[in-house]
C-alpha cells in the first residue's frame, strides 16, 4: 500500500500552492472555516417554538 511521506505531502502542497495561488487559498480556507463554525453554531443551538414540528409520542 502507498503511503504518503512527509516530501510527497509538501511537493502536493507546493503544487497546489503554485496552480491556485496563496491568496485565493487563504480565502477558501476562511470561507471554509466560517462555514463550520457556522455549522456547529446551529447544531449546539435549540430549536425556538415554531421552528420545527413538534412529534406527539404515540
Amino acid at each position: 500500500m502507498m503511503g504518503l511521506s512527509v516530501w510527497k505531502l509538501l511537493i502536493i502542497a507546493l503544487l497546489v500552492m503554485m496552480l491556485f495561488g496563496t491568496s485565493r487559498l487563504r480565502s477558501i480556507g476562511s470561507d471554509l472555516g466560517g462555514a463550520l463554525s457556522g455549522f456547529r453554531r446551529s447544531m449546539r443551538e435549540e430549536p425556538v417554538d415554531g421552528d420545527e414540528p413538534r412529534r406527539e409520542l404515540k
